[in-house]
Formats: structure tokens, sequence, C-alpha cells
């Protein structure tokens, strides 16, 4: 099969495909006649012969996708106007702080955040599939040590967490760090639980500014 023909097959199958594809997986399209690494100089002379339309190809944590570009975004939210889930700030700090210094444990994010963490939001995240529990630390009580997961990153059209935007030390020690641009996350068009309850239907309503904690338990601030 020759170079075109090549790029053609491997141009379908990512177009047609539901989810990305791995190069283990895209190589079953030729049955094993060619090599890992040319299907990724196919795949990157793809990559540049898309450089310039409104659908890209990109490789993600999972594996090779075809997706819109971040400017196109703007018409297609056209044909879907319904406002996409929002997150608190709790939720997205609690996230940012698993994301920037994972693996940690809930005491972890609480000391970051100066506040007790509500159940939820980690049942939130979990259930969203951006976070999971990858282990227990090896101290009393052996509490959970929490991850981002691929999809994760592959939300964020990412291919490692090498690529997260960069933070300053000083920040990961604030509160600030729910400032961060997670937008292409809630962009997602995917149903979420709430937090007041996990399967609940997502709302439009704009999410408090306050820090949800547990019941019975007060706002602490940090000193």
């Amino acid at each position: 099969m020759n170079t075109t023909d090549a790029k053609r097959v491997l141009e379908t199958a990512l177009i047609c495909a539901a989810q990305p594809m791995t190069v283990r997986e895209l190589s079953v399209l030729f049955d094993g006649e060619l090599a890992a690494d040319t299907l990724k100089s196919l795949l990157a002379e793809l990559q540049l012969e898309w450089t310039g339309r409104g659908v890209e190809l990109v490789s993600v944590a999972t594996g090779w996708r075809f997706q819109s570009r971040p400017e196109m975004r703007h018409y297609l939210d056209r044909l879907h106007p319904e406002k996409p889930p929002r997150y608190s700030r709790a939720t997205l700090e609690t996230l940012a702080i698993i994301a920037y210094r994972q693996p940690v444990t809930r005491g972890d994010m609480e000391d970051i955040r100066g506040v007790t963490i509500n159940s939820m939001i980690l049942k939130q995240l979990e259930d969203r599939g951006w976070v999971e529990v990858i282990g227990h630390r090896e101290t009393v009580g052996r509490p959970a040590l929490f991850a981002t997961t691929r999809q994760f990153l592959d939300d964020l059209g990412l291919s490692s967490l090498d690529q997260l935007p960069p933070l300053e030390a000083s920040e990961v020690q604030e509160s600030s760090l729910g400032s961060l641009d997670f937008e292409s996350l809630a962009a997602a068009q995917l149903p979420v639980p709430t937090e007041e309850g996990a399967g609940a239907p997502a709302t439009d309503e704009p999410a408090p500014e306050d820090d949800t904690d547990e019941p019975g338990h007060p706002t602490q601030t940090p000193a």
C-alpha cells in the first residue's frame, strides 16, 4: 500500500471513530504490515495536511483523534445553545489541586484549601471520570490517594500532565488554584452530577461562589 492510500485509511478510521485510537489499534487496519514508527510518521503528515482547517488531528492521552479547533467553538455552540454544566469554585479548586499535586489525600487538599472538603465534590469529580483513587498512603487510617485520569487529559485535549500550564510555587499554596482555566472541561457536553446529589441533572443556575463544606463543619479561613 502506498503512502497516500495508507493516510486515506487512517484518516477515514479516525474520522469515523467514536473514541481516540492508539497506534496499536490503528496498526490493525493494515494487518500489522506497517510498523509503529511508520504509522506515527503518517499521522504527523496528516496533522500537517489538516493545518488551517476547522478540524485538527491531535494526540491525546488515550490515542489520536480529530477534533474541532478552539476558534471554531464559538460557532459550534450555536448548534447546541444549551449551557454546559457549571462547577463551583470549590470543585475547580479541588480539581486543580489534584491535577498539580497528585497523588494527594483528602487531608492534603484540605490543608491547601484551608477548608473541609465536601465529600460530594470528590464524588462528583470521580463520577465525571476526571479523578480516581490510585492507592492508599501508608499512614494512620490509610487515606485514599487521588489522581487525575486519562479522561481528564482527553477532555483538556492533552496527551500528558506535562502539558498543563506552568504554575508558580506560591499559587500551589493558595486557593487561587481555582482561577486556573478549566473552561474546556466544563464545555464538554456530558451529564454530570451536581454537588447536592449524585445523578441529579446539571443546572444552568450559576454555581455558588463560596466553598461547599461538609454539613456541620464551619468554613475555615487560611491563616
